[in-house]
């Protein structure tokens, strides 16, 4: 007589908010598999009885995505669509006590580093020799390999220390070894994240060592591009943009989150740093790797921001001409040293300062793009899509920068591989190529 098989409930999981958060799920999502139970990621047709919200907390517009998120799955399982519903990622760490009171069909609430709790709910233990071998939720071609958690900075205005806690640089060795399983799985390209790049191994070394870390990297065989995100101006280690010049593997791009140019205003907001040595910085990243592509974040209306506060960011932004540039609006973050400052700059003002920088950059990115027309790039393809691939150059991230645009009818090109391409036109944000040949 055949014994009979119980069978697992199926989870689905849903992530909101940034790569470090996808990250996180992947982890999740490997463990969960180890262990035998069927979990899909963000699969709106998945029959699932079990729902995990890897949520936000990061500003207020992402912690309404991620509260809306959660009152949708507790408004399914009134419905009795689904059995089970648990909450993880930043948003639960910063305020499960809150939310537990008010969304009581949340059957449990995790923190950002309480993944062994969140398994005990499946009845399974972290498996610790899982190390390296995460099951990946982008592309199969690229993915994001997280250096270290948490940050050590005090920006005013950033409540991520609170979610995250202090900076813990993870070890070369261990990063290697999961660079090396990432390209066992076909992964060409890996995007370095963490809270603040820069901090790298100080916490573990006593002293920095993400030049260090890049060398280990480039040694890895199949990974073709390195890329780095959130690296911190104050203190930046000018070592890593020599090795970027020296190295093939890394590209020239560089992620540097920079959110003010105004001297007061930066003081306010504690980034221990002044328009001068910001400046500084960007000329000798720009001589010591000529042709970077540098892209920063900005933050409009943080309180006290003045109109002549305001208008030295926008000479910054024409001066500087980045190549990519990004804008939030300020966020009042409770428990966070800003929130005893009034927020006093009116929403509205704050919606017109992002659009009016946002202007000025859409100048700059047509000019830049159109300077493009006539050279020759090499591309990784990223996708298909409505007769045409859409791929990525040196000096763009998935999501959040340009794209080359390549009709499908100009030949046959496979997802994953690089091709060398000729720029043929070019938008604000995007430019067409027609392939020449391809390089794999």
């Amino acid at each position: 007589m055949k014994a009979k098989t119980i069978r697992k409930e199926r989870v689905n999981l849903i992530t909101l908010g940034c790569s470090k958060n996808l990250v996180d799920s992947e982890n999740i999502i490997t463990q969960l598999k180890a262990n035998d139970i069927p979990v899909t990621h963000e699969d709106d047709a998945n029959q699932a009885e079990v729902i995990i919200v890897n949520t936000c907390g990061f500003i207020d517009l992402a912690k309404e995505e991620s509260v809306n998120t959660i009152l949708q799955y507790a408004a399914a399982k009134s419905r009795k669509e689904i059995k089970k519903l648990y909450v993880t990622g930043c948003l639960s760490q910063r305020y499960k006590d809150d939310l537990a009171l008010e969304i009581p069909e949340v059957d449990a609430w995790f923190g950002t580093m309480d993944l062994p709790g969140l398994l005990a709910r499946f009845n399974v233990d972290y498996r610790h020799e899982l190390l390296g071998e995460r099951k990946i939720a982008t592309p199969m071609h690229y993915a994001y390999l997280k250096i270290s958690e948490g940050c050590n900075r005090t920006c005013s205005f950033c409540a991520i220390p609170l979610m995250r806690g202090k900076h813990i640089s993870r070890s070369i060795e261990d990063l290697v070894t999961e660079a090396r399983s990432l390209a066992r799985k076909g992964v060409r390209e890996i995007m370095l994240i963490a809270q603040e790049l820069t901090y790298y191994g100080l916490d573990l070394y006593k002293e920095r060592r993400l030049a260090d870390l890049l060398r280990a990297l480039s040694e890895v065989e199949g990974i073709d591009w390195i890329r780095l995100h959130y690296a911190y101006p104050s203190k930046f280690p000018l070592d890593v943009l020599e090795t970027m010049a020296q190295l093939p593997k890394v590209c020239n791009y560089l992620d540097m989150p920079l959110q003010h140019a105004d001297d007061r205003v930066l003081e306010r907001m504690r980034r221990q740093i002044t328009r001068a040595e910001t400046e500084e910085l960007v000329g000798r990243a720009r001589e010591i790797v000529p042709g970077i592509v540098m892209r920063t974040t900005l933050l409009v209306g943080f309180p006290g921001e003045t109109e002549e506060e305001f208008e030295v960011l926008c000479d910054f932004v024409r001066r500087m001409r980045f190549e990519r540039v990004g804008v939030f609006q300020y966020s009042h973050e409770e428990d966070t040293r800003a929130h005893s400052l009034a927020d006093d700059v009116p929403a509205e003002v704050k919606v017109d300062r992002a659009n009016r920088i946002m202007e000025i950059q859409r100048d700059i990115s047509l000019e830049k793009n159109q300077s493009r027309v006539g050279t020759v790039e090499k591309v990784l393809i990223d996708k298909l899509e409505g007769g045409c691939y859409y791929g990525r150059s040196e000096g763009d991230s998935p999501e959040v920068d340009n794209e080359v645009v390549i009709e499908a009818s100009a030949g046959y090109l496979r997802v994953g591989d690089f091709v060398h391409v000729e720029i043929t036109s070019a938008t604000e944000y995007d430019v067409y190529a027609r392939p020449i040949q391809t390089d794999n």
